[in-house]
């Protein structure tokens, strides 16, 4: 499962979000405008940064929105 801690408006957020619909990606999309989720976040990467990507499939944890992207293109590219 792939989760993806966003926050509204982000534009790095959007670029990953946008290199999902691109690769078929479906997002278990966490937003944190919410404070609860916003916690979330910083307990599990320490930090209130987002994009977040979480790949509980392959134990993989990441910040940044390029090497977000080039990750999903490596595991998903077709």
């Amino acid at each position: 499962m792939l989760t993806l801690y966003v926050k509204t408006g982000c534009p790095y957020c959007a670029k990953v979000l946008t290199a999902g619909e691109e690769l078929g990606i479906d997002f278990d999309i966490r937003n944190v405008s919410d404070d609860a989720i916003s916690d979330e976040l910083v307990a599990r990467g320490g930090k209130r940064q987002m994009p977040y990507l979480v790949d509980t499939e392959k134990n993989v944890e990441m910040y940044e929105s390029e090497d977000i992207v080039a990750y999903l293109h490596q595991r998903f590219a077709v």
